[in-house]
């Protein structure tokens, strides 16, 4: 046994959630519903419109660790921020989840700041982010412990962490120890404008390397250039040995082995949509590892990802394992 089920790695940033009107983002000039990359300027600019904000750890495989580690999984992360009040609190909440987190944070003399991201909610709980990635940007290959991810089943890969260059070298070193050592690979898309701008890498990584991919909908629309999405399904199936498609109210496709399972939503009130995602991979990896059936992964995803969407903030805040027995799938 491994010390490690799944180590994870991405943006490393602290989520400042905002209530926001469809009018505020017309008048801030967001397009809603994606996430937008901003400089420190604006990340200051954008601070002083919103209203009252509550600020909580967040990054998507960050995210995705602290769900898998709140179910008592074993697990780790890599992602970069400054030694700075922010990073500060990032390393806590992360570390108090129960997720080793050992990055060594970017000194406090370096010129960017650690990164946060803006995240505005308008009332139909859809999410609309502004991502200032600040010290993140720079995890680099130095930043990953061969040893390290030798000693886990799976990495996770956060699609957003594609936007550094140093990052693809960190990614590579990573997939080289891990699968070295007989693990496993699994990432996520992460946004359709994140595949947009990275798709001839993504679909290079997928068919070289990845074991199981993430994604919802338009990221995989996007990734295969196609608007039949049974057709992108297929793809994706072909590309990797597991598939896992989250698909808003029609709940998530589960591909494997030739076979198709299509998984229900979880019904709830959506009061911030921000996390679903990733808590969805946090609960299936979880379900994964211990080896759940692929569907009953799926059906474990939907119900972590229905409980973080009926509150504000990404991370859980009832008891996910009590939520999977309710429903029959513990």
């Amino acid at each position: 046994m491994k010390p490690y089920q799944v180590i994870g790695i991405g943006n490393a940033l602290v989520d400042v959630i905002a209530p926001a009107s469809d009018a505020f983002l017309d008048q801030i000039d967001v397009q809603k519903g994606v996430m937008q990359l901003i400089d420190m300027d604006r990340a200051v600019a954008l601070y002083g419109q919103i209203g009252p904000a509550r600020e909580v750890s967040g990054g998507s495989a960050a995210n995705t660790i602290a769900g898998f580690a709140h179910l008592s999984g074993r697990c780790g992360y890599i992602g970069k921020v400054r030694d700075d009040q922010l990073g500060a609190i990032f390393a806590h909440d992360l570390r108090a989840q129960g997720a080793d987190y050992a990055t060594i944070a970017a000194p406090a003399s370096h010129p960017t700041e650690t990164g946060r991201c803006i995240v505005l909610v308008t009332p139909d709980g859809e999410r609309t982010m502004s991502t200032y990635l600040g010290a993140t940007e720079f995890l680099g290959p130095d930043d990953i412990d061969s040893d390290q991810m030798a000693q886990t089943d799976w990495i996770y890969l956060e699609g957003y962490r594609f936007d550094g260059a140093a990052s693809h070298e960190a990614f590579a070193k990573a997939i080289a120890a891990c699968k070295g050592a007989g693990g496993r690979v699994a990432i996520t898309l992460s946004d359709p404008f994140c595949v947009d701008r990275h798709r001839d890498a993504f679909r290079a990584l997928i068919r070289a390397d990845v074991d199981l991919l993430f994604a919802n909908r338009a990221e995989l629309l996007s990734l295969y250039q196609t608007q039949d999405f049974a057709a992108a399904l297929r793809m994706a199936a072909d590309d990797v040995a597991i598939v896992a498609c989250t698909d808003s109210a029609d709940g998530a496709h589960i591909l494997t082995a030739g076979q198709h399972f299509q998984v229900p939503a979880v019904p709830t009130n959506v009061v911030d949509a921000t996390g679903a995602g990733d808590l969805f991979a946090g609960a299936f990896m979880w379900g994964l590892v211990n080896e759940a059936a692929p569907d009953l992964c799926g059906h474990m995803g939907c119900i972590a990802a229905s409980e973080v969407i009926s509150h504000i903030g990404a991370r859980p805040e009832s008891n996910l394992r009590t939520l999977f027995a309710e429903h029959g799938v513990l």
